[in-house]
């Protein structure tokens, strides 16, 4: 992994009241982001320039955390370090609000459409809706681009003041290739000159002049060849008219040029701005949720039970993060305090550190908001996670701990069919062999029985789906075939819909069917219910395709 260069704010002197371990499982967690999610301990090691002793006792805070699961030898992000990202997100409340529009837009024109917002002299996106195709835009939710090279970033930098163009300047002398932009080619170098022509740079101070007075921008194939996207801004009416986000439209260039892109689409991109501009003014300020509680003590009982291996002030210092939320935008050192169940000092020193580090500011003289690059501790590469991925090492755990194979498997569109979409299996002379992708009849199976009890009333016609359904799970014995007996128990998602089943077949010489009841159901549930966790914070902002 080739070395990154560090935004500015990382390589300013460390404030003397900061939590150094805390800057370093934020490094930690950055790098495994920039990895797309996975890296041996070995080359985080490598990566963060931090001892081996280090690395291993951050990373089992986190995994206790339940922020990384540790895999052999490498260390994974799971689905439950969303929640950082979440926290930000629904604190900004413009995904919930604007959200309905973009969807709307991207119907309506049949293109890819993204909200974003500015992260210092870049762009973050904080809402994706692409479209399926065999080149379609593969950006992500919490993805950083370098403004020059976007069409939304001319028009944040129309809002810039001279310390933003001082700081864009620094980055573009220390980083001419774009390397520590993980989600974007790095830029070609000049093949006469041997380095990066300062015209590109020119060129996007004209950008911005132009956006500054057209109101909208384009990226005319900036990113890499094909690439093609219109910009327009949604302002804020409530507070002084400054960008609160930027709408894009990205198409390729077999389907529209930047010039038929302005011609043809920018009319109805302004028009939707104009909507979403409208909803930001006519929409109630969001009440307050209920904020966590009980982290602090939970964080000390972690650390008395694993001792040394525990760091309690990288624990401590995240739950900060979580404070924030829908209505907790702007919170003061006394409201995370209290939601944190922190003392005050450990409260104002973790949000010292993390106003270093360039993920919580000031905002007026005694409140603390989140920024977007909180969307760096580990959301782009879970934010387009599938339902058989997060499902995947939750099923190797239930077949480890039954010595039994276990699946998922969804309702196909017909509703006569399941298919498998996940399996983990384990060694036996003898085993239930079902593999990925395999369709079998739904109510001669208990996964077909579960999803068919899941369905609205009308769809479940028989008094053994009404069974399945009020009892929670369904046991089926020999009707597929004959030796075969299985348990399987509902996937529901954050509105309680059943979308997916887990299952453990077993063959009937190993467990009679009280035995399933009484030995596999408890786990399998349990396994359901982590599953439905998962499944809860990661489609907080983000969709779930099904693999």
């Amino acid at each position: 992994m080739p070395p990154l260069t560090k935004p500015l704010a990382d390589r300013a002197a460390v404030p003397d009241e900061a939590v150094t371990p805390l800057i370093r499982g934020v490094a930690v967690l950055r790098r495994l982001t920039e990895a797309d999610g996975t890296l041996s301990a070995s080359a985080l090691e490598r990566a963060t320039g931090l001892a081996r002793s280090t690395v291993d006792r951050i990373t089992a805070t986190l995994a206790r955390m339940g922020y990384v699961r540790l895999d052999g030898r490498d260390v994974v992000l799971t689905p439950r370090v969303m929640e950082l990202g979440n926290a930000y997100l629904a604190a900004l409340a413009l995904p919930d609000l604007l959200s309905g529009h973009a969807d709307a837009l991207a119907d309506q024109l049949d293109e890819s459409v993204s909200l974003a917002v500015g992260d210092r002299d870049g762009i973050r996106f904080v809402h994706q809706v692409t479209r399926r195709r065999a080149m379609s835009l593969s950006f992500r939710i919490g993805d950083l681009l370098p403004s020059e090279r976007t069409a939304p970033g001319p028009l944040f930098a129309t809002e810039w003041d001279e310390a933003g163009w001082q700081a864009w300047r620094e980055r573009r002398a220390a980083d001419p290739r774009d390397r520590a932009f993980t989600a974007v080619p790095p830029r070609e170098l000049d093949p006469v000159e041997g380095n990066l022509s300062v015209a590109a740079d020119a060129d996007f101070e004209l950008r911005v002049a132009r956006a500054r007075h057209e109101g909208w921008a384009l990226d005319d194939q900036l990113i890499e060849p094909g690439l093609v996207a219109v910009s327009v801004p949604v302002r804020d009416p409530r507070g002084d008219g400054r960008i609160a986000c930027v709408a894009s439209v990205v198409s390729h260039t077999s389907r529209h040029t930047a010039t038929g892109l302005r011609t043809t689409l920018l009319p109805r991109l302004r028009t939707a701005a104009a909507a979403m501009e409208r909803e930001l003014r006519e929409a109630p300020r969001p009440g307050a949720t209920q904020s966590p509680a009980g982290l602090a003590t939970w964080t000390g009982a972690s650390k008395q039970e694993l001792g040394r291996e525990f760091v309690e002030s990288l624990a401590r210092g995240l739950t900060v993060l979580t404070a924030f939320g829908a209505g907790r935008t702007e919170l003061t050192l006394t409201d995370v305090a209290r939601a944190t169940g922190l003392a005050r000092a450990t409260a104002r020193r973790a949000l010292i550190t993390y106003e270093h580090l360039g993920l919580v500011r000031q905002s007026g003289t005694r409140g603390f908001r989140l920024t977007p690059r909180v969307l760096s501790l580990g959301f782009p590469p879970l934010s387009r996670i599938s339902l058989s991925r997060l499902a995947a090492p939750h099923l190797a755990e239930l077949a480890r701990r039954l010595g039994e194979s276990a699946s998922l498997a969804v309702l196909t569109a017909s509703g006569e069919e399941i298919q498998c979409l996940a399996r983990a299996a384990t060694r036996r002379v003898m085993s239930v062999d079902i593999a990925v992708g395999t369709r079998l009849p739904a109510y001669a199976t208990a996964t077909g029985r579960v999803l068919l009890a899941g369905l609205p009333h009308p769809a479940r016609p028989t008094a053994e789906l009404e069974a399945v359904r009020t009892r929670g799970y369904a046991l089926v014995d020999g009707e597929l075939e004959t030796g075969l007996r299985a348990v399987a128990v509902p996937v529901r998602d954050r509105t309680g819909r059943v979308v997916a089943a887990l299952s453990v077949p077993t063959h009937a010489a190993r467990r009679t069917a009280r035995e399933c009841v009484r030995d596999v159901l408890p786990a399998l549930t349990e396994t359901a219910d982590r599953v439905e966790k998962d499944l809860r914070v990661a489609t907080r902002f983000t969709r779930l395709p099904l693999s």
